[in-house]
């Protein structure tokens, strides 16, 4: 379906085209429609299915309707605040969304964007809250300080956004979500993304939308299988640290993403591949945000080869030429699992995902199994076998709750797959 079809004018449907996309993902095929015709909307995707473009084109559409409406032209002397509020959990993500407005409004004349992100000096930001503003896009936390402040107004805003909602809950935003919620017209439109609605996050729907349309695309995928798994077993510390050396120095290693689960194992070990002669940096919340920016900007230019994060950093990277994903250290839910080695393959392109296990991640690592419903297949490196014996790995009990979840990784069965991960086709973000 093209995205014409879709009820988008010829200034978005021409900047779509600019960016190299004809024909709309499933989640942009099901979304957009109902965010044009003002539904509030609950939607489960997986990453890399377009979704960001799903929210931003109907907001960029809702905007120019404004303008083309004399009686709802405003007043530039006067402080209204944006039409349409995204809020994301990083700042990354709000950057990346902000990139998005960008590129997808390029022909919408004069659009006005702005990002309200912590790290970032407040006079700059007070000074683009005083404006009349098409879109703002920040976390919760810096919104709300704004807000107590008096410095933002949310009067006028026609869109509410939750983009990712499930983790800003997991980061403890519940509280800066509601106080934000009161402040915008009750008469909004409301749109969440999440990886699931269940408990907490189902309960926020509740209280923030309006008889909802549900939409549901996250078990889906096409059988564009670009995304290869390997497990490595490590015997211990320094064997683990031996397989990251050689996978980093091998030919086909274009970029790599390396997951680490603190931030004091980021630095450590960007500190230790440095010494080692590899262009790296850490990134993690821990950082200013002028130096975390500096570092994705090395890494979207390739002077950077090896970026080591933490899963929050992490979110909202869009670099199509990381070929690798490495799990150093393994992530905290298996789902993080899935958002992790969403960031290769992108890009039409294929990708790696290695996990380096110890015999502590057996746990983890049958998790990320059942969630998946695939067998992460066991690779070797010659000269760097494990001594140990390989740990026993079970698949998903049948008749279990994993067994039974739509096969969201190209197997409805229910029986793990193994090998390649089914990831959607990239899509405009």
């Amino acid at each position: 379906m093209t995205f014409a079809s879709l009820g988008l004018t010829e200034a978005l449907t021409k900047a779509v085209a600019d960016a190299g996309y004809e024909t709309a993902t499933e989640v942009q095929m099901k979304a957009i429609p109902l965010a044009l015709a003002g539904k509030d909307l609950m939607v489960s995707s997986s990453t890399g299915s377009g979704k960001t473009a799903s929210f931003i084109l109907p907001a960029l559409e809702r905007i120019i309707a404004a303008r083309a409406d004399t009686t709802q032209r405003r007043d530039r002397a006067t402080v209204y605040g944006p039409r349409i509020l995204v809020l994301t959990p990083t700042r990354e993500l709000a950057m990346q969304v902000a990139k998005a407005a960008s590129t997808y409004g390029r022909h919408v004349q004069g659009l006005r964007v702005a990002t309200v992100v912590g790290g970032v000096p407040y006079p700059a930001q007070i000074k683009a809250l005083r404006g009349p503003l098409d879109i703002l896009i920040s976390t919760p936390g810096r919104l709300l300080d704004h807000l107590q402040t008096g410095k933002a107004v949310l009067d006028h805003v026609e869109m509410l956004v939750l983009d990712e909602a499930d983790r800003m809950l997991d980061m403890g935003f519940i509280d800066d979500i509601n106080t934000i919620a009161d402040h915008v017209p009750a008469a909004r439109q409301t749109v969440m993304f999440s990886a699931t609605f269940a408990g907490h996050v189902g309960r926020l729907a509740q209280n923030l939308l309006r008889d909802p349309q549900r939409i549901d695309v996250s078990s889906h995928t096409d059988t564009h299988e670009n995304i290869e798994q390997r497990l490595h077993w490590a015997d211990n510390h320094n064997h683990k640290n031996a397989l990251l050396d050689h996978i980093l120095t091998e030919r086909e290693m274009e970029q790599a993403l390396v997951f680490t689960s603190t931030q004091r194992d980021a630095d450590w070990l960007a500190d230790r591949l440095a010494e080692m002669g590899h262009a790296v940096a850490s990134l993690h919340g821990g950082m200013p945000q002028g130096r975390r920016n500096r570092v994705l900007q090395g890494l979207r230019s390739r002077q950077l080869k090896v970026l080591v994060a933490t899963d929050v950093a992490a979110r909202g990277i869009d670099v199509p030429s990381i070929s690798h994903v490495i799990n150093y250290g393994l992530p905290m839910k298996a789902e993080d699992y899935v958002h992790r080695i969403g960031r290769t393959g992108r890009a039409g392109k294929n990708g790696l995902a290695i996990t380096l296990g110890e015999r502590m991640d057996t746990g983890m690592i049958r998790r990320i199994q059942q969630f998946t419903t695939q067998n992460i297949p066991v690779s070797t490196i010659a000269g760097l076998e494990p001594k140990s014996p390989e740990p026993r790995m079970y698949a998903p009990r049948p008749g279990s709750d994993t067994e039974r979840r739509p096969g969201g990784f190209g197997n409805r069965s229910g029986a793990p797959s193994a090998g390649r991960f089914s990831k959607p086709s990239f899509a405009p973000r």
